[in-house]
């Protein structure tokens, strides 16, 4: 486990940050950008998770913040270096179908596109998935000029489908409809 002694190092201020492996590259880089997105999208989880979410969510949930720190710590580390630590792997993704297959189960059919809404926490975790979609495109942008590997890839794409399933199993739990794209309006 890293130790940290103090938040702040003063190594940033030149616009640079370090990656994984010790180089340093510009704040703005597509690498950068990519992983500070996925930061971003666990951030979005906390506060789905800070929300009324059924506890059966609220533990999946967890799980999954704790493989996008896995992520993270494998888009910190430019292709090419081969560095010992957590990745994302498929065990991770077919847990997140195991997870919609037994959500969706308790679903109804989707009849209609559903728009962002509901309860608060289904909204939040709607802002997530809209969130992990932008980590996505970059992931697979940095794949094209990179290197990501592709279980890394499949974890975004399924993971903006299971936060979709379970935007709708929240509203669900709470008693709340989704709501439907009204395309007369």
């Amino acid at each position: 486990m890293p130790r940290i002694t103090k938040v702040y190092t003063r190594t940033g201020d030149d616009g640079t940050t370090g990656l994984g492996a010790g180089q340093r590259v510009p704040k703005d880089s597509l690498r950068v950008e990519t992983y500070g997105t996925v930061d971003e999208l666990n951030s979005a989880i906390g506060v789905a998770l800070a929300g009324d979410l059924p506890s059966a969510l609220s533990a999946a949930l967890q799980r999954i913040q704790n493989e996008l720190f896995h992520l993270g710590a494998e888009l910190c580390v430019a292709a090419g270096n081969d560095r010992p630590g957590p990745r994302i792997e498929m065990p991770h993704v077919e847990a997140l179908e195991r997870l919609m297959d037994e959500l969706s189960e308790q679903l109804s059919p989707l009849e209609n596109f559903v728009l962002p809404g509901g309860t608060a926490a289904a909204a939040n975790l709607h802002l997530a998935r809209a969130i992990c979609r932008r980590a996505e495109r970059l992931a697979v942008r940095l794949a094209r000029e990179e290197g990501v590997a592709a279980p890394a890839l499949a974890y975004l794409n399924r993971l903006s489908d299971a936060l979709f399933v379970m935007a709708r199993a929240s509203n669900q739990a709470r008693g709340v409809p989704d709501v439907l794209w009204d395309s007369r309006s």
